[in-house]
């Protein structure tokens, strides 16, 4: 893993911290998760397993001091780890697909294994009621894959361009 490749991860989940304080909630308060989008971006960047734990502690760490949600602290952490090795399983999974299909497909598969890994591992260390997966994960992570889709494909778009474009002036 090259200095420059860990550097562009810390930055891309730093700007997602600070875009998850920006962005106004949209529909019914829910906001996009900037800090699973640039996850996201930063494994198709480099998709190396080194880069996938660096990526997934520190989006777990932040997303940590973020939640409001009760036992969110060990949940996110949990979450964001499955999660970043998930990504890079699929990423290699659909290499040979088409490279925007490929960003959409493993933003909506990701944040819904983000959200069911986070709302598992946060229910259980409350102890609430098995009937309150259901509901949270209709309500709440399946409208947030649809806003985190978008979200990633365009973050994507952007980085990818701007990584062509430094690459092209070098």
């Amino acid at each position: 893993m090259k200095l420059r490749d860990m550097i562009l991860t810390s930055l891309l989940i730093a700007i997602g911290l600070v875009l998850h304080y920006i962005v106004p909630p949209i529909m019914g308060g829910m906001k996009p998760d900037f800090l699973l989008s640039m996850l996201f971006v930063a494994l198709y960047i480099d998709s190396s397993p080194k880069n996938a734990l660096l990526a997934g502690i520190l989006a777990g760490i932040f997303s940590a001091m973020t939640t409001g949600f009760p036992g969110g602290q060990i949940a996110n952490m949990c979450d964001k780890m499955v999660t970043a090795f998930a990504v890079i399983a699929m990423i290699k999974v659909f290499s040979k697909l088409n490279q925007n299909a490929a960003v959409i497909i493993t933003a909506i598969i990701g944040t819904i294994i983000s959200g069911t890994v986070f709302l598992g591992t946060a229910l259980f260390v409350v102890g609430s009621l098995p009937l309150a997966f259901p509901v949270l994960f209709t309500t709440v992570v399946l409208p947030a894959a649809a806003i985190n889709t978008v979200a990633t494909f365009i973050c994507y778009k952007v980085v990818a361009s701007m990584q062509k474009s430094v690459l092209h002036k070098a």
